[in-house]
């Protein structure tokens, strides 16, 4: 059980200061699953990023911070917001890729029901007019 996950009491500063430096670890390793398009390990990491942050803050909250430890925990967190901003836009691009498949099999569903039982009529004309060619 790591620090963030043990009971809810508060954390001291330098626990907070570990505690966004795992969460800034983990937003790599999201960063790293989102260019693998390992989508599954993605999921895995954000469910524990999610918990993670969720008990982090409900335990900071009555932690106080020198000036220079809130100015490495400002520093971390715009690491995190980067990290999480890239993740964004690779998984918008994916989106998109997606819905251009989906679009592009909708469109060829929509001909086959369209088109396909005219092909197989205007075949059987095709064929027949063989038959009565000498």
């Amino acid at each position: 059980m790591t620090e963030i996950e043990s009971p809810r009491r508060a954390l001291s500063a330098e626990q907070v200061l570990l505690a966004y430096e795992a969460l800034l670890a983990r937003s790599g390793r999201m960063l790293d699953c989102v260019r693998r398009q390992d989508w599954d390990a993605l999921m895995d990491e954000e469910a524990h990023y999610l918990v993670d942050v969720e008990q982090l803050s409900s335990r900071e909250q009555d932690t106080a911070l020198d000036p220079s430890q809130r100015a490495r925990k400002a520093e971390l967190l715009e690491r995190i917001l980067e990290r999480d901003l890239e993740i964004r836009r690779c998984l918008v691009a994916r989106r998109d890729e997606l819905a251009g498949l989906i679009g592009t099999s909708r469109r060829k569903r929509d001909l086959r029901r369209s088109y396909g039982p005219q092909e197989a009529t205007s075949m059987d004309s095709a064929f027949h007019l063989d038959e009565d060619t000498p």
